[in-house]
């Protein structure tokens, strides 16, 4: 691994806008009339990624720590494996992938459905089948087609060339929204935030958004949390592109609680501002992208029609930022597990430019079966990969305390404030909201299609863990730990 600038042309400020980006994405202008709904009303869900910021940033901290300290590919896997053993790694980096790779075929379904609102006719005619009620066209396969086989050639061309593009959408999806906010501000008025809290309008949940498990406004708070770690997911892939990291390593790790931070902030703003521009109930109900298509009607003719377009414009961009920055992540982690034999050993190989194609290969395929699943199918991707994602979280957290009692004296460029109190309260809280993600009285459930998606894949990943055993074979604990930190030794 090099930490040469001019070599790998990666800085802290890259790493932010690949986090940053990642993390924001689309979900604020396609999501945010759901988390009204699934909350109760834009101030519940407000004061829910609130919530969630004191939940996040503990978590964040103990990846602050952990990135510079042991800057290899695979994030919480590595660490895992570090602290614990390959059993531990696997079940961590699985979990994560599973989450990734969820991502992926998201973003490809989003794109499809929101040109299918924008361009008149896209969706025209009987659709090719149906799934969850959604119709499937052709013109949206080869729309999501296009774009995943696009997202894929940027990557073949390495981290650098990925983060340039990161950084220019982010400012454009930034933009938008900070306009939209703006603009509802001056439109609005408070009255739209009520009922401050109201389940009772079946009408408002159309196909695809899961009922309601609660009945009060702190519920409604909580009830966020069933999906925020998926909206905010997005800093994971900052560690998985560590290696390719230029300058001062600490930096890089910091970037990790300032991107989760400021994506707390943005999204708990943009609901209040939202739910303040128009009736929040009718908001819910209006067609996707929401956040632009309300606009023309809080500023009937070109003003509303201006932000519109704004809004929808920040919208694909922020999509394709969280799109492209899970592409790059999730080969990188499935090039980290087979580095260390938990998953077969081809996933391992990088070309001459150190990128790893095999990983990337797989991330498209994922991607072009987006377009074939249809928006309905959105909800309960979200809520797996929520789920997968604070599994890797908290075992995350627990490897941190492990490493400090194992192996005090690790370089630590970065100590979290606290120590190993902050950390234990981050794993506590990780593993808390874990065990109440599978209860179905829980605010935090994620639902039952989910439930079973997310059983499913941890089989998945048992039998390829079991079908690499043969490449452990003969190979000790501290050889396979090798294979996963080599980078290490090349400094």
């Amino acid at each position: 691994m090099s930490n040469n600038p001019e070599k790998k042309g990666v800085s802290a400020i890259d790493f932010f806008c690949i986090g940053f980006g990642a993390i924001v994405g689309v979900g604020w202008a396609v999501s945010i009339n759901g988390w009204m709904t699934s909350c109760g009303g834009p101030v519940p869900a407000g004061i829910g990624y609130i919530v969630a910021l004191i939940m996040m940033v503990p978590i964040a901290l103990c990846y602050c720590e952990l990135v510079p300290m042991l800057p290899v590919a695979g994030g919480g896997m590595a660490f895992a494996y570090r602290a614990f053993n390959d059993k531990a790694a696997v079940l961590s980096g699985w979990a994560a992938f599973g989450a990734f790779v969820a991502i992926i075929p998201w973003e490809a379904i989003q794109i499809t459905d929101v040109l299918g609102y924008l361009i008149p006719g896209l969706k025209s005619g009987d659709p090719l089948y149906e799934v969850m009620g959604s119709g499937i066209y052709l013109t949206t396969i080869i729309i999501g087609t296009i774009c995943s086989l696009l997202l894929f050639a940027l990557n073949m061309r390495g981290l650098a060339a990925a983060a340039f593009v990161q950084k220019i959408l982010c400012f454009v999806l930034v933009g938008a929204a900070v306009i939209g906010a703006i603009a509802s501000l001056v439109g609005g008025n408070a009255g739209n935030w009520q009922p401050i809290y109201d389940v009772s309008n079946p009408e408002i949940y159309g196909p695809g958004l899961k009922e309601v498990s609660h009945s009060s406004m702190m519920g409604g708070i909580f009830a966020i949390l069933a999906s925020a770690p998926f909206f905010l997911a997005g800093f994971e892939t900052i560690p998985q592109g560590v290696e390719e990291a230029g300058g001062d390593i600490s930096s890089v790790g910091k970037t990790v609680v300032l991107s989760v931070s400021l994506a707390c902030i943005f999204y708990a703003i943009l609901l209040f501002c939202f739910g303040f521009a128009w009736p929040w109930q009718e908001f819910a109900g209006m067609e996707r992208p929401a956040a632009a298509t309300m606009f023309k009607f809080l500023f009937p003719g070109g003003a509303g029609l201006f932000l519109y377009w704004l809004i929808t414009i920040g919208a694909i961009a922020g999509l394709f930022t969280t799109w492209n920055g899970f592409f790059m992540a999730s080969a990188n982690l499935l090039m980290a597990m087979s580095r260390g034999r938990v998953m077969p050993a081809i996933f391992a190989k990088q070309n001459k430019n150190g990128i790893p194609v095999p990983g990337l290969v797989v991330c498209l395929i994922l991607s072009l079966v987006g377009p074939f699943l249809g928006a309905n199918m959105i909800d309960s991707i979200t809520c797996f990969s929520a789920a997968a994602f604070v599994l890797s979280w908290a075992l995350t957290c627990w490897s941190l305390i492990m490493l400090r009692k194992k192996e005090p004296n690790l370089n630590r460029p970065y100590k979290i404030p606290g120590g190993l109190a902050m950390a234990g309260f981050a794993a506590i809280v990780a593993t808390v909201v874990l065990i109440c993600m599978f209860i179905p009285a829980s605010p935090f459930y994620v639902g039952a299609q989910a439930v079973k998606m997310f059983i499913g894949w941890l089989v998945i990943g048992l039998i390829l863990y079991l079908a690499s055993s043969g490449q452990r074979k003969g190979m000790s604990q501290e050889e396979l730990k090798h294979g996963v930190f080599a980078v290490l030794d090349e400094k």
